[in-house]
């Protein structure tokens, strides 16, 4: 079932996801779900409540590990790898 912004559920909350990850740059969400930054935070705009989104946009704002072009070159991974342990 498509939600109103055009993705099903299982996309749009794993988008919410990646995009509350510190380590998720969002160059990756890109890539899997053709969304850009300000696609993004529209879709985050959208789906909190403001001051869920007023909290989060403090916390990506600047964040150099949202951005690959600012991460170190050291950082080849996009999360922690005891982070999905199975």
């Amino acid at each position: 079932m498509k939600t109103r912004l055009g993705m099903n559920e299982a996309d749009l909350s794993r988008v919410i996801e990646m995009a509350w990850e510190d380590r998720t740059p969002f160059e990756a969400i890109a890539r899997l779900y053709a969304l850009n930054d300000s696609q993004v935070i529209g879709l985050m705009r959208q789906t909190l409540r403001p001051s869920s989104f007023r909290l989060w946009r403090k916390r990506v704002s600047g964040r150099k590990t949202k951005h690959a072009a600012l991460r170190h070159p050291a950082v080849l991974r996009a999360y922690c790898p005891t982070q999905y342990k199975g």
